[in-house]
């Protein structure tokens, strides 16, 4: 049985749209970044802290641990190797946008599957290239309420598209779950082959 750790609708429609079938239990932890820790290791462990305490959550649980496989991510946002999560409030909202105005960043999501065998922990960037944003377009999209839960604050599969024309790498990682990684983690989890 594979377990989604994860309670955003955009991992649940990306991997629904791949072809997986799943349940979601969502970890609930702390989503701070640790003092001086890299955004590749920010988002790794959090995806593996995610798996691992939805594995102990549901072994409880389970029959047999052996056809269980729990696989958690997270994503963020980075600009000059700052950490940009999700905005606290509209006016972070509006401080991020503004940060990210014409100009280039990084999108790195970090994914783990976690089985009884132990845990496969990887992550993928995306470089996202954003227009300039005038103080009204970035308002008007503030007061959309989009922004709100997304790390940087925007979806690049929402109202913000228009202000992307380039990106160099995975677009589903851009949105929350790089298929192509989390495809080759699954196709290869010998607890998902003996279902």
């Amino acid at each position: 049985m594979l377990i989604l750790a994860s309670a955003s609708p955009r991992r649940r429609e990306l991997l629904t749209q791949a072809g997986f079938s799943f349940e979601v239990c969502a970890a609930d932890i702390p989503e701070n970044p640790r003092t001086g820790e890299d955004p590749i290791a920010y988002v790794t462990r959090l995806a593996r802290e995610k798996a691992e305490a939805v594995f102990a959550q549901q072994s409880a649980k389970a029959e047999d641990v052996c056809d269980l496989a729990v696989l958690g991510a997270d994503t963020t946002v980075t600009l000059d190797d700052h950490i940009l999560g999700k905005p606290e409030d509209a006016a972070d909202a509006a401080r991020m946008l503004r940060l990210l105005s014409g100009r280039s960043h990084r999108v790195i999501t970090g994914v783990a599957l976690v089985t009884a065998e132990g845990a496969e922990v990887a992550a993928e960037v995306t470089a996202v290239r954003f227009l300039h944003l005038s103080d009204e377009e970035i308002a008007d999209y503030v007061a959309s309420g989009e922004p709100m839960d997304k790390a940087g604050a925007y979806a690049i599969q929402g109202r913000a598209a228009r202000w992307i024309p380039r990106i160099e790498g995975c677009y589903f990682n851009v949105v929350g779950l790089p298929l192509a990684l989390v495809s080759t983690l699954l196709e290869s989890c010998k607890a998902l082959r003996t279902l």
